[in-house]
């Protein structure tokens, strides 16, 4: 009976996520892609709000050349995980990450018809604070470009502009 006792502590040991351990940037990046997405997802949503707020004020104190090759290399991680997916791997992350945002908009609906006027006041008030902090991150990053990056962002932009428009006009007629 102690050895089953024993056996059941160490099998639910072994079966928590490993990914529970992560708690700084570092911690995070050292997961695989699945830890990472089963770290995420072993928490309710207050749990994520606070351990993305944790992380972006670790990120935003790294000095601004460690951010850049931080983006860099999620970037990069991010076009290579799109480049070996499938067609239909990418139809369906679309269509997930549509359901996601769809719900995420009922929410917020939800949220804002169940406050009181001054709730929203100061949701408002706490948006454009938001928006404004952006807007001078924006704003700095932009400045602390070379001549060429920025031409690098121009062209980025563009692109990205091109694939949306593509993915949304009518399948040509033949």
């Amino acid at each position: 009976m102690k050895r089953s006792a024993l056996s059941l502590v160490a099998l639910t040991l072994a079966f928590l996520p490993i990914a529970a351990a992560a708690q700084s940037l570092s911690d995070l990046q050292n997961l695989s892609a699945e830890e990472r997405r089963a770290y995420w997802e072993s928490m309710n949503e207050q749990e994520r709000a606070a351990q993305r707020e944790a992380l972006r004020a670790e990120i935003n104190a790294l000095p601004a050349e460690e951010r850049r090759a931080l983006r860099a290399q999620r970037n990069e991680d991010v076009r290579l995980m799109w480049e070996s997916m499938t067609d239909e791997d990418r139809a369906a992350m679309r269509e997930e990450r549509e359901a996601r945002r769809e719900q995420q908009r009922a929410e917020r609906q939800e949220r804002w018809g169940s406050m009181s006027e001054a709730e929203r006041e100061a949701a408002r008030a706490q948006m454009q604070e938001r928006r404004a902090e952006q807007s001078e991150q924006r704003r700095q990053r932009w400045e602390s470009m070379s001549d060429e990056e920025r031409e690098a962002a121009r062209d980025r932009q563009q692109e990205r502009r091109g694939e949306r428009q593509r993915r949304h006009e009518p399948p040509a007629e033949s």
